[in-house]
């Protein structure tokens, strides 16, 4: 029976992690920090549970049922659990996150050299997307090519960024923004749905299952312990990057008060401190994170929609490729507000899809669990969606006034009324059948 090695099992970690650090976890910790001020503690406690702990909680769901997404959806039937499986892995793909991973990284580590032009962008998404292409069409490859070489240039040049932040800030911690001001553990949960991590998680499991199959593993038990051990890993490193990124931008207010993104509070704090020099970093950084991150959406769709439709890997491949492409050219701004309300409907689908996958061990029909608590999810996380998108006036009033609707979390409360009298009429069907037996 073949096992992992210390080294090897490193290297998965070191995959792992790379594969979750891409776009959105590098530009929406700094402003979410530049905003938080004084509440930074909790704004980042708020946004380590849905940047980390939601997305390691997504792996060892998925690394328990031996599988990937839709394993996770079969008790809500074949056809509800491949419309969700497809709404995620096209919003995790070519629709949002891999095109928003060539936009940033062009935005933060190319533009400040070349200028914020459209040739210039297309120059660059077109070398960006054919080594996504180049990597993405070799999975196999991935732990050695990923984990064992890119990895390690970019854990260096985080530890020079994060040390930077740490003991060269530029200045003490600012003043809360009103937006944090009374509920900064809630705003900082939102803003971690913002890097599609837990959603990413969904897709990157079976990734991560391949890649260590790809070693000769092949016992079920060994692959789930070793998921669960490179979650772990990345969540930590994950956990690391974004307490340093929110602290650099709680102490860049003096420099960078007028920004009005993250990629703007790190590129001015990088000039500040380091200069050209440091733009040079920067753009390592950034061009390495999002380009593993691209890598593992792509390999994910190639595998997920091949298995899905009789189509070959290669081809998901280079179409979704060149999709994202033409997508990345649309520029980060519109990308940005296009997703927000998608991530805003699609992220309590996943939060509650894992937190009952998880627990699925207490019930005795997953489906009498399942169905009703995911129906209710829909339709609430659906209006919160709309209202994210600014059609506030087309949602029935009577959801704004339900408890932290005004947080975008009116889904909560509907869901946990649900889950309780799905799981009541579940513990009576258990002693039903106890007293027939």
């Amino acid at each position: 029976m073949t096992r992992l090695q210390g080294s090897d099992l490193l290297a998965l970690g070191f995959m792992t992690f790379a594969l979750f650090l891409g776009a959105g976890n590098i530009i929406f910790p700094p402003s979410a920090g530049l905003a938080a001020g004084e509440n930074l503690l909790p704004a980042a406690l708020g946004f380590l549970l849905t940047g980390v702990g939601l997305p390691l909680l997504t792996v060892v769901a998925l690394a328990r049922v031996g599988g990937g997404m839709e394993r996770l959806t079969a008790p809500l039937g074949k056809i509800a659990g491949a419309i969700l499986a497809v709404a995620v892995y096209l919003a995790i793909g070519p629709l949002f996150a891999t095109p928003r991973t060539a936009v940033v990284s062009f935005e933060m580590g190319i533009a400040p050299f070349t200028g914020n032009e459209g040739l210039a962008l297309l120059l660059y998404t077109l070398a960006y997307f054919a080594a996504v292409l180049f990597l993405s069409l070799n999975p196999g490859q991935l732990v050695d090519r990923i984990g064992k070489f890119i990895t390690p240039v970019l854990l260096a040049a985080l530890l020079v960024l994060g040390g930077a932040a740490l003991f060269a800030p530029a200045g003490g911690i600012g003043v809360v923004a009103d937006s944090y001001r009374e509920a900064p553990l809630v705003q900082g949960f939102l803003q971690g749905y913002l890097t599609m991590d837990t959603l990413g998680a969904l897709v990157f499991g079976i990734v991560i299952a391949s890649a260590i199959r790809d070693r000769g593993v092949t016992d079920a038990r060994l692959i789930t312990r070793y998921s669960v051990v490179a979650g772990i890993i990345a969540a930590i490193g994950l956990s690391l990057v974004y307490l340093a990124l929110f602290y650099l931008g709680a102490t860049s207010q003096g420099i960078a008060g007028d920004a009005q993104n993250g990629v703007q509070v790190l590129t001015t704090y990088v000039q500040h401190t380091f200069g050209t020099t440091g733009s040079l970093l920067l753009a390592v950084v950034i061009t390495l994170a999002c380009l593993t991150t691209a890598v593992g959406l792509l390999t994910a769709c190639g595998e997920f929609f091949s298995n899905l439709l009789p189509v070959s890997y290669r081809s998901v491949v280079i179409v979704f490729g060149l999709f994202s492409l033409g997508v990345a050219n649309q520029g980060l701004t519109q990308l940005i507000s296009v997703s927000v309300p998608v991530l805003v409907g699609l992220y309590p689908l996943a939060i509650v899809l894992v937190a009952l996958s998880l627990a699925n061990r207490l019930w005795v029909s997953q489906s009498l669990v399942f169905v009703p608590v995911m129906a209710v999810t829909l339709v609430f996380g659906l209006a919160d969606g709309i209202a994210a998108a600014g059609w506030g006036e087309r949602v029935p009033a009577w959801f704004a006034q339900l408890p932290l609707a005004d947080q975008s979390l009116g889904w909560l409360v509907p869901v946990l009324v649900t889950m309780a009298l799905a799981a009541s009429l579940d513990r009576v069907l258990v002693l039903r059948q106890t007293a027939s037996a």
